[in-house]
């Protein structure tokens, strides 16, 4: 395969993490960089050893040897970004959420498919062996017609009123938008089915922070003095639960912290069906539980040998050999640069389409926690 040469925009946590997956592929070249500032896109670009850095994004995409960028910065940005980009000619990964309202992704929607150019939503979760296990043993009717979705998303980087990251100002949803976003596609994805109707309940158990003086990047910040903070008002939410409907009439119910100590990113997904049960829990990524009614319940670790048929292209090592949060990223990208390298590929990752349907969810969501009341998801 040809040498495809991208860009990031985004000097932080997502831009590190994303420039050293692309670059597994061994056919992706990081040609460029964009910050927030010249001096920290150059602070990026040195550290991780790419050539050029730019305070501006537009000029990377009137480059025409570059084929794709990497939308990795604040949400409130990812629709401008996203939207120029394809109207520069450039294949898109955007870091969810699409956008910051449904208007957004559908316009970004439409114009990926009036242009034709590869784009995706970065809903990588999806890409866990295990996951892409359970995918295909609902598919292959293992676990019988589904009944029960079940489930969390909990983490604790936020526990204190000291914590801080920028998702903390940009509305309107933080903890949902940021992780529940990412249950509820699983959930999606993993059943088949969709969400029909919720009922949601959030909750700012902080209503103040104090928010640091200089940057910080996420997940940091945890070693911070109190003469380094300024108290402001806080209205983006740290916990949200939710009960629902799917369309085939399976019940279930889920919870999103970011307020849970000791739970540094653990996402729960249990489905029951008529037949069995599975759950799989992110933080034992290559442990798949399944439960039995008249017999033991088991554990079954990774092995691609092992996995459903469907499922063994998601695992590159053999048993005994974990695969996490990092394989998941080169996962997509192998998927999503085949497309971008060859238009007649198949689509395995998720898209633009899915990121809408994830801010239609989350529209939802939070319409039913403003009225405390059921509220129906539109398909």
């Amino acid at each position: 395969m040809k040498t495809i040469k991208i860009a990031v925009f985004g000097t932080g946590f997502m831009g590190r993490v994303h420039t050293e997956a692309a670059r597994r592929l061994g056919f992706i070249e990081v040609v460029g960089a964009a910050g927030s500032s010249l001096e920290r896109a150059r602070a990026f670009a040195e550290r991780m050893g790419i050539p050029r850095a730019e305070a501006d994004y537009r000029k990377f995409l009137a480059d025409p040897e570059i084929d794709a960028v990497h939308i990795l910065t604040p949400n409130q940005l990812h629709f401008p970004m996203a939207k120029d980009a394809l109207l520069a000619g450039k294949n898109v990964v955007c870091e969810k959420p699409l956008g910051t309202s449904v208007a957004e992704g559908e316009e970004l929607v439409a114009l990926a498919r009036k242009t034709g150019l590869a784009n995706c939503t970065f809903h990588n979760v999806r890409m866990y062996p295990q996951v892409q296990n359970m995918k295909a043993m609902v598919e292959a009717g293992e676990i019988g017609e589904v009944r029960v979705i079940q489930g969390t998303y909990s983490q604790d980087w936020l526990l204190y009123d000291t914590d801080w990251n920028w998702r903390i100002e940009v509305g309107p949803s933080r903890t949902f938008a940021d992780i529940g976003s990412h249950w509820c596609d699983l959930a999606e994805h993993v059943t088949g089915l969709r969400l029909r109707s919720v009922c949601a309940d959030l909750n700012t158990f902080y209503k103040t922070r104090k928010k640091p003086k200089g940057p910080v990047e996420t997940f940091a910040g945890k070693t911070l003095r109190p003469d380094e903070y300024t108290e402001v008002p806080i209205e983006t939410e740290d916990f949200g639960s939710m009960i629902f409907r799917m369309n085939n009439d399976a019940r279930g119910a889920m919870t999103v912290s970011q307020i849970s100590a000791g739970r540094k990113n653990r996402l729960v997904l249990e489905i029951y069906g008529t037949k069995k049960g599975i759950a799989w829990d992110c933080e034992r990524q290559d442990e798949l539980w399944i439960g039995e009614r008249n017999e033991a319940n088991r554990i079954v670790i990774k092995d691609p040998a092992l996995l459903e048929p469907k499922a063994r292209p998601f695992a590159d090592l053999p048993g005994g050999h974990s695969e996490g949060y990092d394989d998941t990223f080169k996962q997509i990208f192998r998927r999503f640069y085949a497309r971008v390298a060859d238009r007649a590929a198949a689509v395995e990752y998720p898209t633009f389409e899915d990121g809408l349907r994830q801010l239609k969810v989350l529209d939802r969501v939070l319409e039913s926690a403003r009225t405390q009341k059921w509220v129906e998801v539109s398909s």
